[in-house]
């Protein structure tokens, strides 16, 4: 059976093992350019033994950023100052990743230290937001987005496509769009934020049809050798969990026949309202059942910090790959601490010889 410091391959892509640093938001950039904050910042990660690393949410247009200090791959720009990252990356060890995604109704946001609401329409740092129908998310994030015509979906669907070919020239090798969280992708599918009556709302076939066609023309441009995921959202916990499972599920098989290769699986974050029921691990059985139901590799993250308890979900065949996002800014050397704890050998090879003989010397 395999174990958390296996290697793990997809496609013609091999992570050292089944640990991956979960996209992490920095709220950094400027203009969505990457600068030394990224250079260091991913660097580190990678030089701290995971299998994979995947940057954070990258908007795939002005619009559709989080915040204005999300990172953006919509120019050449933007690009150039992405190389010297992936370069770092793979130098390091790990598998350069990186998740794209656009934020719809949660767009034009403060930074979380600041305040982490909607910029006021009056401030000249925010813009427009737009989503399948005009409905608010509420609470800290009131503005009514604009609904989207059929030209701005597909649009949107184009701009996807850009980035991806962007990402794939970089040489990232593993690319992750973001289908999760309450931001454009999700929103299509949930009935809290998509009350369309056109061919993208109503039904499951209708609400998922913006979701399957990006993924499509997605895939039309990114290499068939390197591995294709999504994160996506399959329950909300708002009361009607086990019907959105069952069409989630059902929707994730419709993707794996579209050319999906993986899913990370996540919460809908569709509405203020939801009860979620934080825990240790408390997402692994929802992905064991994604991947039992849809016959897919897949991950989820959400309070996995623990060796032990990551090397169980991999051993138990519950999860193909942990992943991790926290624990990795508290201890970007993360993979040392669980090899120890699992009596793993070898450990000096995980981190670079000036960290990896010290530290794995001296214990």
């Amino acid at each position: 059976m395999p174990a958390l410091f296996d290697s793990y391959t997809l496609k013609d892509v091999t992570l050292r093992n089944r640990i991956a640093v979960g996209p992490m938001c920095q709220y950094m950039a400027q203009d969505g350019v990457p600068n030394d904050w990224h250079d260091v910042h991913y660097a580190s990660l990678a030089r701290g033994g995971a299998g994979l690393v995947t940057m954070e949410a990258t908007a795939v247009s002005p619009e559709g950023r989080i915040t204005p200090g999300c990172l953006g791959l919509w120019n050449d720009t933007q690009a150039a100052a992405f190389a010297p990252i992936v370069a770092a990356m793979r130098k390091a060890g790990a598998v350069p990743g990186i998740q794209i995604a656009h934020a719809g109704r949660k767009a034009s946001a403060n930074v979380p230290w600041e305040g982490d609401d909607h910029i006021p329409a009056t401030d000249p740092r925010g813009w427009q937001t737009i989503a399948p129908s005009a409905i608010a998310f509420g609470e800290n994030l009131p503005r009514e987005p604009q609904a989207m015509t059929l030209d701005d979906i597909a649009r949107v669907k184009a701009d996807y496509v850009r980035a991806a070919e962007r990402a794939r020239d970089l040489g990232f090798g593993w690319l992750m769009l973001h289908f999760a969280h309450g931001y454009l992708a999700q929103s299509f599918w949930s009935t809290h934020s998509n009350q369309r009556t056109d061919s993208y709302g109503g039904s499951t076939e209708n609400r998922g049809r913006f979701l399957l066609e990006t993924l499509a023309a997605v895939r039309a441009v990114w290499p068939e050798n390197r591995p294709l995921s999504v994160r996506f959202g399959v329950i909300e916990f708002d009361g009607r969990d086990e019907e959105t499972l069952v069409e989630s599920i059902d929707l994730v098989r419709k993707m794996k026949a579209g050319g999906l290769d993986f899913i990370d699986v996540s919460i809908g974050f569709s509405t203020p309202a939801a009860t979620i029921p934080w825990g240790p691990a408390f997402m692994a059985p929802y992905a064991h059942r994604v991947r039992q139901e849809a016959d897919i590799p897949v991950s989820t993250s959400w309070y996995i910090s623990e060796g032990r308890q990551a090397d169980a979900l991999i051993r138990n065949n519950i999860l193909d790959i942990a992943t991790l996002a926290r624990p990795f800014l508290a201890n970007p050397h993360w993979p040392l601490e669980a090899s120890r704890a699992l009596r793993a050998k070898n450990t000096e090879t995980l981190l670079p010889p000036p960290y990896g003989w010290w530290l794995a010397r001296y214990q």
